[in-house]
């Protein structure tokens, strides 16, 4: 099928050091521009971001330090870019929520007047949500072929939702899933156990998703300015987060969560400064027994008569 186009439509992707569109780096871009008629115009370009890029970054993407250290910088080809791209409106995947602000951000930190005004905005993954909605009764319809009668009835929701999940067992047995660090595996089986552990890959320490747990098992912020952070090291730079979050409107479970990380942490802190305060009383007692033990010097000649001359006796 030949797009209907009026001017050009720039498919592009970056691919980034991290999510944080105010603090990461673009590493890679690239762009497809469909020009009215249906001919392409391509442009793919590696950049060197100026910051490390994190581990867990390069496992997703594939793009480590050593392949773009001697890759010039975003601000170096910012200008080339936006000329390629021109008067094209803009399309990709989730780009709505990511690729366009981090572009914005790159185009701003440059110095390049990149105008969004009068562009087109195409996000294929909100076709893809909007027209294949996650609903009850879409998913009903789906894994069950049946429409789904007194929807948003507690107890009809509820049946609904015991047949979905016995379809999907017949659906996806022996189906395998690949994660995003590319290891295969067949999630959906006849066990709770491993339900539980395929249904709960974003780690969710309170259940609302404000707090998670990163790969190493330790509980992170998940929003705001100190998303992705370990939760007793924002403690550490900025205790009244903790007296900020307690006050804010969070799920009184999130704050009983808190609390308990909260109280562990002040716990740990006392026992540290316990610890360290008997090791440096035992250290002076140490040395003062040391003194104690030490043999008193002998009485020299030299002795006496330095005291005779400052005392004149």
């Amino acid at each position: 099928m030949e797009l209907n186009l009026r001017r050009p439509l720039a498919f592009f992707d970056l691919e980034t050091t991290g999510v944080n569109i105010a603090t990461d780096k673009v590493v890679e871009i690239a762009i497809v521009k469909i020009l009215p008629g249906g001919s392409e115009e391509v442009y793919t370009k590696k950049v060197n971001p100026g910051i490390p890029i994190p581990p867990a970054s390069s496992l997703f993407h594939g793009i480590y330090d050593e392949d773009v250290k001697d890759l010039p910088l975003f601000k170096d080809l910012a200008q080339e870019i936006a000329d390629f791209i021109g008067d094209a409106d803009l399309a990709g995947y989730n780009s709505n929520k990511f690729d366009v602000p981090m572009l914005m951000e790159e185009f701003l930190a440059a110095g390049v007047d990149f105008s969004l005004e009068g562009r087109a905005f195409i996000d294929v993954q909100n076709i893809f949500h909007q027209m294949e909605q996650r609903t009850l009764k879409a998913a009903y319809r789906f894994y069950c072929d049946q429409s789904l009668e007194n929807a948003h009835q507690a107890e009809a929701d509820v049946r609904a939702t015991y047949e979905v999940l016995k379809a999907q067992l017949e659906k996806y047995n022996g189906v395998a899933f690949e994660d995003k660090h590319g290891e295969v595996s067949y999630p959906v089986v006849n066990d709770v156990q491993a339900l539980h552990t395929f249904t709960n890959l974003s780690k969710p320490v309170d259940f609302a998703g404000r707090l998670v747990y990163n790969e190493d098992g330790e509980v992170t912020i998940n929003f705001g300015k100190h998303k992705g952070k370990n939760v007793t090291d924002v403690f550490d730079v900025e205790p009244s987060y903790y007296a900020w979050m307690q006050n804010g409107d969070f799920p009184r479970y999130t704050k009983k969560v808190l609390e308990n990380i909260w109280n562990a942490y002040k716990s740990q802190k006392k026992e540290v400064k316990t610890k360290e305060a008997t090791e440096g009383e035992g250290h002076v007692k140490r040395e003062f027994k040391k003194k104690v033990d030490e043999p008193g010097k002998p009485i020299t000649n030299d002795m006496l008569k330095s005291l005779q001359d400052r005392f004149g006796k």
